[in-house]
């Protein structure tokens, strides 16, 4: 290590201390670590064998408040189930092992500030893993998690009533847009031809091309009507760059043509 952490002083008050290393199952450090400071997490038993040098039988049960269902709302569906309170500790050696529990304690000290108190708590002298008895609370547990985990990600659920995911609205704003629009303009009603052919010239003095939706707008006159009166004045462009474009007829044009 290139560089290292500033050193710091350890408490050594409890370094002979023998201490139990457990490995614990999941759910049950859960309860451990939710269960209020007051409550009794659970009982150890210790029965030492009357056979020489056979290992002792340690017995574990857990609390009786810890082992009941969670009936809050935030609870998780294990927890919901309830877990097993009988549990049994497979002894094991720790070999030529020097394992010691270190822990490490915010504090407030007057002249350093916020650190941290580090201890020995004690040294490993026994190994064990903590395994629930295989009754009728455990079984449903673990075919619980069985399904759980091959449970897939998408499923199909039946529905026995129509879900709403939006409300469904009798009017949409475009459509009272659009009305009003035809109200206040009217329908395009027939007038004159002679008047509706004014109206096109005195378009085509501003511009040479229109399309026949900027006619429409210009003269207000039905789409089949107008066309009439095109096809007499007018030529249609079928090519570049004017296409689909209408055009006086050159009879009826009075600006001059570009040199």
């Amino acid at each position: 290590m290139s560089e290292g952490h500033e050193a710091k002083e350890v408490d050594l008050t409890a370094a002979g201390r023998g201490v139990w290393l457990v490995k614990v199952p999941k759910y049950l450090s859960e309860k451990w670590k939710k269960a209020p400071g007051s409550c009794e997490v659970g009982k150890l038993k210790i029965t030492r064998s009357r056979i020489s040098g056979a290992k002792p039988e340690v017995l574990f049960t857990l609390g009786e408040q810890l082992s009941l269902p969670d009936t809050s709302p935030t609870a998780t569906e294990s927890e919901k189930m309830g877990v097993p309170r009988e549990h049994k500790f497979v002894l094991n050696g720790i070999g030529n092992q020097n394992l010691v529990v270190l822990s490490q304690v915010p504090t407030a000290d007057a002249d350093l500030g916020s650190t941290d108190k580090l201890s020995i708590e004690g040294k490993v002298t026994q190994r064990a893993e903590c395994r629930p008895v295989a009754n009728d609370t455990y079984m449903k547990l673990k075919r619980w998690q069985l399904e759980s985990k091959n449970k897939p990600m998408r499923q199909i659920k039946q529905l026995d009533e129509v879900v709403n995911n939006y409300k469904p609205v009798k009017e949409h704003s475009f459509m009272k847009e659009h009305e009003l629009k035809k109200k206040n303009e009217g329908k395009n009603i027939r007038k004159e031809k002679n008047e509706v052919t004014d109206m096109l010239f005195n378009a085509f003095e501003s511009h040479q091309y229109y399309n026949v939706r900027d006619l429409i707008n210009i003269t207000k006159q039905p789409i089949t009507y107008l066309k009439e009166i095109l096809k007499e004045l007018c030529v249609y462009n079928m090519k570049a760059p004017h296409k689909n474009m209408w055009e006086l007829k050159p009879e009826y044009r009075h600006y001059k043509e570009k040199t």
